[in-house]
Formats: structure tokens, sequence, C-alpha cells
């Protein structure tokens, strides 16, 4: 099992999430949504991406192992934004994020099967315009 270079899932997902790249998607046949939310309660943060991932087809709802992963590879994305505490209004900080969810086989073998990866970039801060600071987050999960 070898894990192919040009496909690698969780570098387009960041590619994605900073700026478009939707002819390679295209060519390696595979789905993504981008979009933004600020919030200073990180429930509201996961409720939006996977609300996005579910209306642009990129999960199907109904099928627990699906939203499973998306939710995991979302808990990982927040852990790099929130530096490995998923805390947000409970101490005073907000955040200003845009978020990409792509899905595909990052493997040579098809028979891998497919994978989530879930990237966030924007600002984490004191609710105070001006005492942000960028911040990034990767999560990545099979299905």
């Amino acid at each position: 099992m070898s894990l192919c270079t040009e496909r690698r899932i969780g570098r387009h997902a960041i590619l994605l999430v900073l700026e478009s790249e939707e002819d390679v998607l295209r060519e390696l046949n595979w789905k993504s949504c981008v979009g933004k939310v600020g919030s200073m309660e990180s429930n509201k943060v996961v409720a939006a991406i996977e609300t996005a991932a579910k209306r642009h087809g990129i999960i199907n709802g109904g099928v627990y192992r699906e939203s499973h992963a998306l939710y995991h590879a979302i808990m990982e994305a927040l852990h790099g934004v929130t530096r490995g505490q998923v805390q947000l209004g409970s101490v005073q900080r907000t955040v200003g994020l845009k978020f990409a969810v792509l899905r595909g086989n990052p493997y040579e073998n098809e028979e891998e099967g497919e994978w989530l990866a879930v990237s966030l970039y924007g600002t984490i801060g004191a609710p105070v315009r001006g005492s942000e600071h960028e911040a990034i987050g990767l999560g990545i999960n099979h299905i």
C-alpha cells in the first residue's frame, strides 16, 4: 500500500481552503465544498461544516459511518485551530473560519476506499476586533 504523491488529500484540502483548485479535483473525480463560519461556540462550527457537507452531497447523512467519519475529521481540524483545546466561548475565544471538505481516494489502489479531509483557515482570538491571529487546522479520516 502506498500513498500516491499527487493524490495527497490533506494537501489538496488545504489548497482548496486557501484557493480554488477545481481543475485538479475534477480530474481526480473528488467531491468538495467550501464555506465560512464564525462563532464563539464549537458546536456551531461543527454544525455548519456538517450541513454544508450534506447539502453538497459530500456525505450521505443517512449513513452513520459517513457522518461519523466527517465528525472526527472536523474535530481533528478544530484541534489544530484551537491548539488542542476545542473550547471557544467558555474561554472567551471566537473564530472566523473558511472551511473546505474534500472526499476522495488518496491511494493508487482504489480498494483502499474513500477518505474525508476537512481544512480550516481563518482567525481565532478574543471576541474583540483586532485581538485575533491566523490559525489553520486539518483533519483526515477514512470512511
